[in-house]
Parts: structure tokens; sequence; C-alpha cells
């Protein structure tokens, strides 16, 4: 007789968030988290379904002024699915987008706000979008635009890729 294998229940991502002024904010620049729980008066924690994006940006100072600038842009893994361990994520995510350094976090934030200006949602937009937009900040190439067109394909794929 075989032993059953335990069934494979979705794991809801945890996404820590911190803010103590001056010295550390962490905070989402989007995702729909399905419920926040706050734990004291500095730091609550954003749970996310599987397959959810979202956006977290962090920063960092010390005595001597900004230490890290650093946004994430993270898809929720799916059952199964791997994901890499991101410090202040658990079990982890997969790591669409990374950006480092004021200037590649401010490209990134102004990247999404052109996404907003367009009425769309930055969680919809295709998860193809954000690893470009990624693999052109490390290649240090300009970031391509997000459009009603490529919208409306992703929307016209359907599920989340």
């Amino acid at each position: 007789m075989r032993p059953e294998l335990p069934a494979h229940r979705p794991v809801p991502m945890q996404v820590s968030l911190a803010f103590v002024e001056l010295r550390v904010n962490v905070w989402l620049r989007f995702g729909k988290p399905v419920r926040e729980t706050v734990l004291n008066r500095w730091r609550r924690v954003a749970v996310f379904e599987p397959g959810a994006v979202c956006c977290r940006v962090k920063w960092i100072a010390n005595d001597y002024g900004t230490a890290l600038w650093q946004l994430m842009v993270l898809q929720a893994p799916m059952p199964l699915d791997g994901g890499q361990r991101v410090a202040g994520v658990v079990p982890g995510a997969r790591i669409l987008l990374l950006a480092e350094g004021e200037l590649q976090v401010k490209a990134v934030l102004a990247v999404t706000d052109a996404i907003e200006q367009l009425g769309i949602d930055p969680c919809t937009v295709a998860v193809t979008y954000w690893r470009t937009v990624g693999n052109r900040l490390a290649a240090r190439e300009p970031l391509p635009e997000y459009t009603f067109e490529r919208h409306a394909a992703r929307m016209a794929r359907g599920a989340l890729q």
C-alpha cells in the first residue's frame, strides 16, 4: 500500500513592510493584498494569493544619508512552483524585476506612473513586461513603453504567464 502524498495547498506570500521615520521605509508601490496584519507601530505584513503581483520599495538610511534604494516587482509563487528567497518575503517569490540604486528605482517608479496614467492597474501588466524592464535596467538600455496594444494582447491571452 502506497502512502498518500500530501496535498499541495496554495501558500500565500507574506511581505513584511516597515516604517521608522528617517531610517527605514519599506512599502508597497502597487499590489492588492488579500489582508494586512499590523504587528506594531512600525511593522505590518501584507498577504498575497498565489499568482498575485506586487511591487515592494525599500529605502534605508543611516547617519550619513541614504544607504539603500531597492525596488522589486514580485509574483507570489503558485503551488509546486519554485520561488527565490527574498528577505522579508515568506515563503519566497518569483522576482520579476530588481532595481537597485536611486536612479534605477526612480526610473521604474516613472514607468509605473506612466502605466497608471494610461488607466491600467500595474498588477495586471504582463509578467513578461516586468522581466523585460528588469533586463533593460541590467543592460543599461532604454526602458520599453507599456501601451494599450500590449495590454490588450496580454488580456487576450488571459491567465498570467
